[in-house]
């Protein structure tokens, strides 16, 4: 009996650890010896098979989670290759080719909505762990600043990419208008849009905008 609540309560802190820190398993020796212990604690149960569904759906979401995270940084990666100056490729391009913002959505609310849409992608992928590896890479608590060898933070990465390249996509289309009416009209515009969000309640999308 005392076996079986113990068992109980490792599981609780594996569920809780796999969840909250997924990527303290990605090696192949902290997973091996994650299974190991699994093996073990099912062995304390093995009249109903309980334990043992519990440790495969935990192991499975775990799987799960790291495949998802695999698959994000390689599309990050992707993202982060050097491309050609962007400016050529506009020039090059002919000006009836070159759409702007309102020939493509005009309506600030469901521009609003998408927005917010990728905001949500992109704060789903940050865990705690990306968190805490800054704060441990951190020189002293007074000044606040992270050393060059900070690892595994590509989800806060991503984040803040996203609020620099929405700040440069709202500067880009308003500068790149010749017509100082049609130039007045997307900064209305995208004032609507940052109204939208922050009625949503997205107000990191709001402060790129402004």
């Amino acid at each position: 009996a005392k076996l079986k609540s113990f068992a109980a309560k490792i599981i609780q802190l594996l569920k809780e650890w796999t969840e909250t820190f997924p990527y303290d398993f990605q090696d192949e020796k902290s997973m091996k010896e994650l299974k190991e212990i699994a093996h073990r604690i099912t062995q304390c149960d093995e009249e109903n098979g309980t334990v043992k569904k519990i440790i495969s759906q935990m192991t499975q979401n775990l799987l799960m989670a790291l495949s998802a995270r695999s698959q994000y940084q390689e599309i990050r990666e992707k993202f982060r290759q050097p491309v050609t100056d962007k400016g050529t490729i506009l020039k090059t391009k002919p000006q009836s080719t070159q759409k702007d913002i309102l020939s493509i959505c005009c309506d600030p609310l469901i521009l609003a909505q998408q927005l917010t849409y990728i905001e949500l992608e992109r704060v789903s992928n940050i865990y705690p762990e990306d968190l805490m590896q800054i704060v441990s890479h951190m020189d002293s608590l007074d000044n606040h600043k992270c050393r060059g060898d900070v690892t595994k933070t590509y989800n806060l990465e991503a984040y803040d990419n996203w609020f620099n390249c929405l700040s440069m996509l709202v500067a880009t289309e308003i500068c790149r208008v010749v017509k100082k009416k049609q130039r007045t009209r997307m900064v209305e515009f995208f004032i609507d849009v940052a109204r939208e969000c922050f009625n949503i309640g997205n107000f990191n999308s709001m402060m790129a905008i402004i």
